[in-house]
């Protein structure tokens, strides 16, 4: 079995034009399950590398950086960035994934692929997939699932919910600004990196530079930057949110209530203990509106849990490969 990452990259259409969107995709190309998994606001999709290495055992994992992060294109129009072209960059992605393979043989070859594929499609008349997201990429997730005729089989929310709090918001462009700092080198970069993410929980010394190495450029004047365009900032929540039907709660967040409502999915939704972005009273009124919901805790953990330890990685493995 090949447990080595691919990078992929596809064309996807902006309102300005065509951008390039990046994703690793681990596993066999024709395994049975397709798991999309996606970052959060300024992360990039090798935060997922442990989780998609256990999950590749039997699965087809795909984990994207949505354009503006990773090895994905940033934007020539800032205001492109937001919420719709998300999910139509993520709906050309489980196109991608989805779509049968070509062809090999010659015509008669071509009638009994067709006849078989027509024999799957009464079956299963769409293809699925499972969703990972943390945080902005739960969000992506949850919109996705609330569309008619989605293909999301199962959703696992990593410590987001329907509603954002102000003060959330607030601290993440406190804490981000539009700033995109400069650093001598990894060991700066990593300290940085260290005293920024400090919520997401511990790690060890090996995986801070492994999320070093990933979350910054090299400068062809020396030197390294953070690899997301600090614009993505500024589209949260204005042009954040365009495309898709949200209220503003100025008493309380940004309230996606009504989408939740449409969800028809299974989740499993994870939260940090220490949250403030995943409040209690949000993940109690979850349990008792929309769809089938498993919650998981994970104690000493802020906003949002890496996913790369063995007891979170199996949370979510058991999740996604239970029987139906």
């Amino acid at each position: 079995m090949d447990t080595q990452p691919r990078l992929c990259h596809f064309p996807a259409l902006d309102p300005h034009g065509f951008h390039t969107v990046a994703y690793t995709e681990w596993g066999a190309a024709d395994a049975a399950q397709t798991i999309i998994c996606v970052h959060g606001l300024t992360r990039n999709s090798h935060d997922f590398d442990a989780l998609a290495a256990e999950l590749s055992r039997t699965c087809r994992v795909a984990c994207p950086d949505v354009v503006g992060r990773g090895a994905s294109d940033w934007l020539e129009h800032k205001n492109d960035y937001g919420f719709a072209l998300y999910q139509s960059d993520a709906a050309a992605l489980i196109a991608r994934l989805t779509a049968p393979p070509p062809s090999s043989g010659g015509f008669l070859s071509s009638l009994l692929e067709r006849s078989a594929k027509e024999d799957r499609v009464r079956e299963n008349p769409l293809p699925q997939v499972d969703w990972v997201g943390t945080s902005m990429g739960g969000l992506i997730g949850m919109m996705l699932a609330a569309r008619t005729g989605s293909p999301i089989r199962r959703l696992v929310l990593n410590d987001v919910g329907p509603l954002v709090p102000w003060r959330a918001l607030h601290r993440l462009h406190r804490e981000h600004g539009n700033e995109n700092p400069h650093f001598a080198d990894l060991e700066e970069a990593e300290q940085y990196l260290r005293e920024t993410c400090v919520n997401f929980g511990p790690l060890t010394d090996e995986q801070w530079r492994d999320v070093t190495r990933h979350s910054v450029v090299l400068q062809s004047a020396g030197g390294f930057r953070l690899g997301w365009d600090p614009a993505i900032i500024g589209a949260i929540p204005a042009q954040g949110l365009e495309g898709v039907t949200l209220s503003m709660n100025f008493l309380s967040g940004i309230d996606m209530w009504p989408i939740w409502d449409k969800v028809r999915c299974p989740v499993l939704v994870l939260r940090g203990g220490d949250s403030d972005l995943l409040t209690p009273d949000t993940v109690e009124r979850m349990q008792k509106s929309g769809p089938q919901v498993q919650v998981v805790e994970f104690p000493g953990v802020g906003h949002a849990p890496w996913l790369m330890s063995e007891e979170q990685i199996a949370v979510v493995r058991d999740f996604l490969l239970a029987p139906a």
